[in-house]
């Protein structure tokens, strides 16, 4: 049965008042209304349907983590539909080759088939385990050079579209040309490598970063470092904004040099949890003060929510509306090349976040269907 929805809806174009409707099989049938300034969808009382989130970068929730197997996944979907994220990359972490083939087994079916409460999981995005021992941040120590054979195993079992790595490992940059070829997405991260091995990386096809500024080497005026190859020619990368991982002040540089920067949360097991012990693959980590860390103080991912990415952009660093939805959702797709989702607009998938006036979620739609008012704090 087909559904219509009305209030302020947001479309490539900018901000429409008027109806959406959805057709039988989830997708958007038309879009009709008339144009509004953004300034008066913050101040009216009408429900704001937006493109749903899309996060490239989870590794756990509701005290679930994609390593364990099992139905983990499925969970982890569920929990962040709640905070709006309609689409995801379940992302695994450095370990053994036994402990990666248990979670891409688990992994195969929760791609294959969607959760009826969960997000849609595109695919797997491997953080891991081709980085360098030298920048693990909280990811264990089985840090390994890029393996195809291994990676063709991995990829017959649950699709990978992400791979990170760090190019200055023996091997690595060599590999990134035939990963792209074979049509995994390449994203450099948990590296030391030099402002020129990022420049030689993007060259040879290269085209993200990992968590901007965390587990890379940093920004001096005499060595730029990985964080100066991704600001100087980065047209894509990720960022986590919990205000944690970075200063807003580096998130503004990062919005100012990277044209289509956009939002992951990182987040663990800990997300959508009280304080306590979690799991993060093999380590175990501990949720306190809002954040997430090793025993050493490190930060170990996060736990953030979509929702609350989104109102941080806006709250905390000052962008719009429209600004701030395609740094959680649109950019993502694009980067992606998922062409139906990320946007409202006909024959798009109809995934939609729909927030008040205060940003506080009322509702998300994933594929047509309401997950039955998810609220979110």
């Amino acid at each position: 049965m087909s559904v219509t929805l009305q209030g302020h809806i947001l479309t490539p174009r900018g901000f429409v008042k008027g109806a959406l409707s959805v057709t039988d099989d989830g997708r958007i049938a038309s879009i009709e209304g008339e144009p509004v300034d953004e300034r008066e969808v913050r101040d009216s009382a009408l429900p704001i349907f937006m493109p749903g989130f899309i996060d490239l970068h989870v590794h756990g929730g509701a005290g679930r983590d994609i390593m364990e197997g099992g139905d983990a996944a499925a969970r982890v979907s569920e929990l962040h539909a709640t905070h709006g994220t309609t689409a995801m990359l379940a992302t695994t972490m450095t370990a053994p080759m036994s402990d990666l083939e248990r979670a891409f087994r688990a992994l195969k079916s929760v791609c294959a088939t969607r959760s009826p409460q969960g997000a849609r999981v595109l695919g797997v995005h491997l953080e891991g385990p081709y980085i360098n021992a030298g920048k693990l941040g909280a990811q264990p120590n089985f840090a390994r050079p890029v393996h195809a054979e291994e990676l063709r195993r991995l990829n017959d079992m649950a699709p990978i579209r992400l791979v990170t790595l760090a190019p200055e490992t023996a091997g690595n940059m060599d590999a990134i040309e035939s990963l792209v070829q074979a049509g995994y997405r390449v994203q450099l991260g948990h590296t030391l490598g030099s402002y020129e091995d990022g420049v030689e990386a993007m060259k040879r096809g290269a085209t993200g970063f990992t968590h901007l500024f965390n587990a890379m080497s940093g920004l001096h005026h005499r060595e730029p470092g990985m964080v100066g190859a991704a600001l100087a020619h980065a047209t894509y990368s990720e960022i986590i904004p919990d205000l944690l991982h970075a200063h807003p002040g580096a998130i503004r540089v990062a919005l100012r040099s990277i044209p289509h920067l956009y939002c992951v949360t990182d987040s663990t097991a800990a997300a959508g949890m009280p304080d306590g012990e979690y799991k993060l693959g093999r380590h175990k980590v501990t949720k306190c003060l809002g954040g997430v860390r090793l025993a050493d103080g490190t930060l170990a991912g996060s736990t953030l929510t979509m929702d609350q990415a989104l109102r941080n952009l806006v709250n905390e660093l000052g962008l719009g509306l429209v600004d701030a939805s395609r740094r959680v959702s649109t950019n993502a797709a694009d980067y992606m090349g998922v062409v139906e989702r990320g946007r409202l607009s006909v024959g798009a998938w109809a995934d939609m976040a729909v927030l008040d006036r205060d940003l506080k979620l009322t509702d998300v739609y994933i594929e047509g269907a309401s997950i039955e008012h998810a609220h979110a704090g």
